[in-house]
């Protein structure tokens, strides 16, 4: 009994913590019991309960009554599609869009259409064009006959016939079967129309894509119906995607039956008459405010509220008128945002006031990011110190350089905007002058953009007449823009890379090591990437050739890789030549390949990988983009280590080099821009072919081409050491830029540094 009772006491206290636990589940058991009994009851009761339903709530639709959505909300019903194939049919491979918004049915969101004839083409077609062309993202100019030279930048579609109403016609015709699939919203207007195209795009992003939409300048029809309206053209007027869909089947019959003398009558009245929806000016909110131009208009004088609040001013009877409007416009819209910037501002130190912070807390320029705040020495963003005629932190690393360029340009557009704000608060008690730049130091702050602090010395006079010269120190800050997303064509990683080796008697001795990588990382991986040799003969080799060929052991390998590996055929091409220009070689290599082929210009000393394969395939696009990346160069062993033991070749990491920024030798790019920018090259520089041996491919592409040059770091990209021969009879330029090569890549400056102290030691001993 007392081993009994023993037991018990210790179950009771191994359970005393967990009683809780229990309790609280039994009692929400028994709670949910009781819950669910009381509920079904209740049902029972109402599904017994004599007489008709309760009605449902004041103004609701009857389904919305029963818990399920009214008539107006079918769109948002979601639905279960089932898979069901037809066994009947024969089975077809799914082929998947190049773009996932062409999966998804996405829309791009407006289109623009401009109606112009032969005789306005080269006058208000081209002021339109510098005016709105850059604000939208689509936009074609429409016409029955085209002039003999069509405006730079311009898309012209010709109908081939001036009838205003067949022009009409022609254009509606052309966009529903071009662009009717791809936009949301249709904006047509005429070549004498001034539109503001920022406020026509905000304008379609506030209008609902779900119904059919005629919008625009609402006139009555001469003795028609007063309740139909047409848009009048002048004023440009905005069609919904879903609007075109519907009229399109009734173009045709309202071509024949519909006479009218303007062609946007015309198209009012055939949306009334087969669709019944008729032009406002008002829709879901928006207003499409209009302003008529009157003769000997001065845009610079018009005060008016509806001018300034119009989307489209018609009509601009010249070129200058056009742009006198759009400068104009821009100065309102300028001025706008500048109002709210500081209405923004005066928010913020408002709202600033009431934090914890209090106005401690309001960072400058108000709206803007706090500076950085490093949490190491290591994340301190340093200044750069710079004059007026010189920069103390230049690009290749010299303590000094001259301020040209860019930065010279953007030294004196700071100061002058110091100047300026100065003057903007003194005015007009003083008014300031500049005398010196004493110091100026700036910095890029990813999170806000680049900072500058100057010390001006600046002359201040009064309204009297005194002056006085003063030193003053300002901070300023350029933040960065709106982030802009650039468009780029498709690419793929599927693209066949064909590789042009260049080989001279001097690299016979690294072309073993480059055929085993290659051999490795392509042909074993069966990547696809084609090799061809160019064996560049000095004259004097040339002449031996049939009895001592310099570049017989290169063949012999090539030969063993094409025995190992069947299906890979290793060309080459042997060129005599004293001076190996870059561009003679490849105009040799241009014309033995098709136009589409995409060229790796390599070095014997480069080791080739499949990743930078796919960067490459990647990073260059055709009539778009070409490629040169930086290959990094690992310093001499012999300096870096000093006799320790070197870095493992099969780290992942970079070893101990630089990239070296003095090379060109690598490049991707297609053979049909190089044909394109080549063409150039030759009518700029006709027979003179002693040019081409001071250019490398880089500077055909940079001169003569008006694609990007990609020109950045590539770390897939390793080079070992080798010091390398500068042929002396290339260009001043390109045997400097060897030389420098050569010496940047010996060691950094610490190993040089550490290389010296031990020479000098071991002299001194």
């Amino acid at each position: 009994a007392v081993a009994a009772a023993m037991r018990l006491g210790a179950f009771l206290s191994a359970l005393r913590p967990a009683l809780p636990l229990l309790l609280g589940l039994s009692l929400g058991c028994s709670l949910s019991l009781l819950r669910a009994s009381w509920s079904h009851s209740a049902a029972e009761e109402r599904c017994l309960a004599p007489g008709p339903p309760a009605p449902p709530a004041r103004g609701a639709p009857p389904e919305a009554a029963e818990g399920r959505p009214g008539p107006g909300h079918e769109d948002f019903r979601p639905r279960i599609v089932p898979y069901y194939r037809d066994p009947n049919k024969p089975y077809k491979k799914v082929l998947r869009t190049r773009y996932i918004q062409t999966e998804l049915g996405f829309h791009e969101r407006l289109f623009v259409g401009v109606l112009t004839s032969k005789a306005t083409l080269n006058t208000l077609a081209v002021a339109v064009n510098k005016t709105v062309a850059h604000h939208f993202p689509r936009l074609l100019y429409f016409t029955g006959l085209r002039s003999a030279k069509v405006p730079h930048g311009m898309v012209l579609v010709a109908h081939g016939d001036e009838r205003p109403i067949w022009l009409m016609y022609e254009t509606m015709n052309y966009i529903h079967q071009h662009f009717g699939s791809d936009y949301d919203w249709f904006y047509i207007m005429q070549d004498d129309t001034y539109a503001q195209a920022e406020q026509v795009k905000a304008l379609v992003t506030h209008l609902s894509i779900n119904q059919d939409v005629y919008l625009g300048r609402a006139e009555e029809f001469i003795g028609g119906d007063e309740q139909a309206h047409y848009c009048h053209g002048g004023f440009g007027y905005l069609l919904s995607r879903s609007l075109l869909l519907k009229l399109h089947p009734h173009l045709d019959s309202c071509r024949n039956e519909i006479l009218s003398v303007r062609p946007d009558e015309w198209l009012g009245r055939c949306i009334i008459d087969f669709l019944g929806i008729t032009c406002v000016s008002q829709l879901q909110g928006q207003h499409y405010h209009t302003y008529e131009l009157a003769k000997n208009t001065e845009p610079e004088k018009e005060e008016e509220e509806e001018f300034q609040a119009a989307l489209a001013v018609h009509p601009v009877s010249d070129m200058t008128l056009m742009y006198r409007l759009h400068k104009q416009f821009s100065r309102i819209q300028l001025d706008r945002v500048y109002q709210e910037i500081q209405d923004l501002q005066m928010q913020i130190r408002n709202l600033t006031a009431l934090t914890p912070a209090g106005e401690a807390g309001v960072t400058w320029p108000v709206g803007i990011n706090a500076p950085f705040l490093p949490k190491s020495r290591f994340e301190v963003i340093s200044w750069d110190y710079f004059t007026e005629q010189h920069l103390f932190s230049c690009p290749d690393g010299s303590p000094k350089c001259e301020l040209s360029g860019a930065s010279k340009a953007d030294v004196n557009e700071i100061i002058e905007s110091a100047i300026e704000q100065l003057n903007r608060r003194y005015q007009p008690l003083l008014r300031f002058s500049k005398r010196q730049l004493l110091n100026g130091y700036r910095r890029f702050d990813p999170t806000r953009g680049m900072e500058y602090t100057l010390d001006l010395l600046l002359e201040a006079a009064t309204q009297k007449g005194h002056s006085h010269v003063l030193a003053k120190r300002v901070s300023l800050v350029r933040p960065l823009s709106k982030v802009e997303i650039i468009p780029m064509p498709y690419v793929t990683e599927a693209t066949r890379v064909q590789l042009v080796l260049p080989l001279t008697v001097q690299d016979l001795d690294f072309v073993a090591n480059f055929l085993d990588m290659f051999a490795m990382n392509t042909l074993d991986t069966h990547d696809n990437a084609l090799l061809t040799l160019l064996f560049i003969y000095h004259p004097y080799d040339a002449q031996r050739v049939g009895q001592v060929d310099v570049f017989a052991g290169v063949k012999a390998m090539v030969g063993e890789l094409e025995k190992r590996y069947a299906e890979v055929k290793i060309p080459w091409i042997s060129v005599k030549t004293e001076v190996p220009s870059q561009v003679k070689l490849m105009d040799i290599v241009s014309k033995k390949h098709p136009v589409d082929t995409l060229f790796f210009l390599a070095s014997v000393w480069t080791e080739i990988n499949m990743e930078f394969l796919n960067r490459c395939r990647m990073n260059t696009i055709s009539n778009w983009q070409v490629f040169f990346p930086v290959h990094f160069q690992e310093f001499n062993p012999a300096l870096v280590y000093r006799g320790e033991q070197t870095a493992s070749s099969n780290t992942d990491f970079l070893r101990d080099g630089h990239f070296d920024r003095h090379s060109f030798a690598e490049a991707c790019f297609y053979n049909s821009d190089y044909m394109t920018a080549r063409t150039k090259l030759a009518a700029d520089i006709l027979d003179r072919d002693e040019v081409l041996e001071s250019m490398e491919v880089f500077d055909v592409f940079l001169h003569y081409s008006g694609l990007h040059l990609f020109r950045a770091v590539e770390p897939g990209l390793v080079q070992k050491y080798t010091l390398r021969s500068c042929n002396p009879r290339l260009s001043e330029e390109l045997y400097h830029r060897c030389v420098l090569s050569n010496l940047e890549g010996l060691a950094s400056r610490s190993h040089l540094a550490m290389a010296l102290f031990e020479q000098e030691q071991a002299n001194s001993t």
